[in-house]
Parts: structure tokens; sequence; C-alpha cells
């Protein structure tokens, strides 16, 4: 028996990795993450299976779940959306199994900033520009934030920030950024990265929070600052390509 936590991607269903869809298919008990695993996902599961939505649990009754499923050597899909690693909330859940040794396993998922990147057509990543992403989010009223991770700190980087779960606090996040990437900094928003009423709002860091005022996003929008969001900044090719850039798979001829 092991229980699978496994990344069901951002949204669209079938971004999910093939081995996540075939643990979900063949395990008898499923526990997934409330609305934000599509629904399509949830319908591959075997007919038979106990399939739980655990939005209204808290991790007492969640463990519970598994340990049931343990004691019937019933194998468990865990299923959280995005990738289990980052804001998954998997780490007590870890810990609580450890603690009755209950085997588990991770099955990594499409995490929401790269599918909000692929919907703007960007590379978070260009020479010259920014070579460094950063995952964030800021200080809400159920999590706070480690000393040193605040925004300014961060944000002297200059790097592509994504910033999570942080859509509430725009006006904090356009005030702590605004002094270190100048109010002209390209900034989008992606509401429901790759879900079908996935919306797109992009602007810069003077206008993004009115924009996303008007449109009402109060949840589940991703937050991204930087420069590479600019589609006229100049930049440098990447000399991975580069005709006289020479190595092991591509050796000089002349």
């Amino acid at each position: 028996m092991t229980v699978h936590f496994i990344g069901a991607g951002p949204g669209a269903p079938d971004l999910i990795t093939v081995r996540g869809l075939d643990l979900i298919r063949r395990c008898p008990v499923v526990l997934y993450a409330g609305s934000l695993v599509p629904r399509a996902v949830l319908a591959e599961a075997r007919p038979d299976a106990r399939v739980v939505d655990t939005a209204p649990l808290d991790l007492d009754a969640i463990v519970a779940e598994i340990a049931d499923a343990h004691a019937a050597g019933h194998d468990v899909a865990r299923v959280h959306s995005g990738d289990p690693s980052l804001y998954g909330a998997i780490g007590e859940q870890i810990r609580r199994l450890d603690a009755l040794a209950i085997p588990w396993a991770i099955v990594p998922g499409v995490p929401a900033f790269a599918a909000a990147a692929a919907t703007l057509g960007r590379e978070l990543t260009l020479p010259d520009v920014a070579q460094t992403v950063i995952l964030t989010r800021t200080a809400t009223r159920s999590s706070a934030m480690p000393a040193g991770e605040d925004l300014e700190t961060l944000g002297r980087s200059g790097a592509t920030l994504a910033i999570h779960l942080s859509v509430a606090n725009l006006a904090r996040v356009v005030r702590d950024l605004t002094p270190l990437y100048g109010g002209a900094c390209p900034v989008a928003v992606v509401y429901r990265a790759s879900w079908p009423d996935e919306q797109v709002l992009t602007g810069t860091l003077e206008t993004i929070r009115d924009q996303v005022k008007a449109a009402g996003f109060t949840r589940t929008a991703l937050i991204l600052v930087g420069r590479v969001l600019d589609p006229d900044h100049g930049f440098s090719d990447s000399r991975l390509y580069a005709a006289d850039h020479h190595h092991v798979l591509r050796p000089r001829t002349g």
C-alpha cells in the first residue's frame, strides 16, 4: 500500500502526467483538493473507487481516511493541483504518514507558473534580462512569511517573480516592487491558468491594480512580474545554438 501525492497540473485535464493519470485510474481510494482539481481527471477514477473531496476536511480527518485505506491495504491517490512541491501542504501530511509508518511517494505535476508562461507565450529567463525565476507569495491571515522572504528583499535581485496566492494583496505587491522594478515594469495576472475560464491581464506595475480590480479577481490568479514579459525588450540570443559555440554534442568541425 502506498499513498501517491499526485500533481494534477494547473487545470487543463490533459496537463496531468501519464504516471499521475494511471495511478488515479487504478487506486481504490482517491482524495482530491476540492475545486482545484479538474472534474475530468476525477472522472478517470475506477467506478468502485472511494472518491473524497478533502476541502472541507481538516488534517486529522484526511489522515484518518488514509489510515483506513492503509488498514484495508488500498493504495491512495492523493491528488493536488499544480505540482505538490509548491504550496501543496504535503509536508504536514507526510510527517503524519511517517509517524504511522505509511509508505508514500510523490508524482510531480505541471506548476501554475509554467502554464501561465505558456499562455503568455513568454520565456521567463532571457539572456541579459533575467536568468532567475523566484517563486514566492505574500503574507496572508493563514500564512506569514519567514524573515528575509519579503518582496522588498527578493525584488532587489531583479529576477522574474512568480507570485502565488497574492492577488488579494496586489496593492502591497505594487507598493513593494515599484521602487525596485519601476512603475513601467511589465506585469501579467493569469486567472485560472489553463482552465476553460482562464483570463489574462497584462499591464505594468502602474496600471495592473486597476485592471485586476475591474476584472474582480480575488483568488486563483498568479502574478508574474519582470522585464522578460516585455515583447519589445532587447536581449541577446542564447549561446546555446550559436554557430561558433561548440560542445560534446556539436564538436568543432573546422
